[in-house]
């Protein structure tokens, strides 16, 4: 069976930035069957990409001409000599018309974010449309996926028929816990909608308490300025997925404490799979990421620092 990938446009799929989309879709053909008749479409400026499997689409776009528009049907004109099976698009709704006018096999949508944030589908007639014009709607949290049924009738019938839950994962590994160190991690984007104020306010004073402990921050923001200093918390900036990983072996305290409604949340899964006690807010999906998370209730600085206490 032959299986195209559509990116969303400017998804970086590339190592050295790439987001959960993009982790997700290389490790799902790196384990799939088909991985050899599995080919990987997106836009980036990236000269080193994830997997060979990718197809980059280079655009040439002129003035008030519909970017959606074009890429779609450059994707099109490369699918069309491949000739595949089945289309996956994944994490833009909006994608699905345009391909559905020229597309008659299988078609499937997989969502990565909440679907009621997403052009395409926020209103009740765009899921129902959806529903009606593709094989299957896959979501990465039974969260994300009752956020698409809300309002819509008959819910029950059509989440049996047409959607599942695909969570994202993580590789198996053996940890020596001999080798974790005195280390509490915050990993992602370092803004108040990941919670990294909460963090920050939280670990100084863990820091000052605790003087054999040390804490990492693995991320960055350019958009959103928000610095804690200390001379045992090392700011690392953005790193990439296999970094991370190797890091989190060694951590003994993983927080994740965002604010808003995490679609999944990939940094506690990753946390928990190399043996770190994970602490996380009851955001979105996020309590779908492990059984044994401690949650915060209430999300505030000064219960993160009792609960690290």
């Amino acid at each position: 069976m032959k299986i195209s990938i559509l990116l969303p446009y400017k998804e970086n799929f590339a190592p050295n930035y790439a987001g959960a989309v993009s982790l997700f879709v290389n490790d799902i053909t790196e384990e799939s069957f088909f991985k050899n008749s599995t080919f990987i479409f997106g836009n980036t400026n990236s000269k080193i990409k994830l997997s060979k499997n990718y197809i980059n689409l280079n655009l040439k776009k002129k003035v008030f001409q519909s970017t959606s528009k074009l890429y779609i049907n450059s994707f099109l004109k490369f699918n069309k000599k491949i000739n595949a099976d089945l289309v996956e698009v994944h994490n833009r709704p909006n994608y699905i018309n345009l391909i559905k006018k020229s597309f008659k096999n299988k078609l499937i949508l997989y969502f990565h974010n909440d679907p009621l944030t997403m052009n395409g589908s926020r209103s009740i007639k765009e899921r129902i449309d959806l529903l009606n014009n593709v094989d299957k709607i896959i979501f990465n949290s039974r969260w994300s996926q009752k956020r698409f049924f809300i309002g819509l009738p008959n819910d029950d019938e059509l989440l049996s028929q047409k959607t599942s839950v695909c969570y994202q994962s993580s590789s198996k590994v053996k940890i020596d816990f001999k080798k974790k160190e005195k280390t509490i991690s915050f990993v992602g984007k370092l803004n108040r909608a990941k919670g990294y104020d909460i963090f920050g306010e939280a670990i100084i004073k863990i820091l000052n308490k605790h003087n054999d402990w040390t804490a990492k921050v693995i991320g960055d923001e350019p958009r959103e300025k928000l610095i804690y200093n200390h001379k045992r918390l090392k700011l690392l900036g953005f790193k990439n997925n296999n970094y991370i990983l190797n890091e989190l072996k060694k951590i003994s305290v993983s927080v994740i404490c965002s604010r808003w409604d995490e679609p999944f949340g990939r940094t506690s899964l990753e946390a928990a799979s190399r043996g770190s006690a994970v602490i996380i807010s009851d955001k979105g999906g996020l309590p779908e990421t492990t059984k044994d998370a401690i949650i915060l209730n209430p999300l505030s600085s000064s219960n993160l620092f009792k609960t690290i206490d």
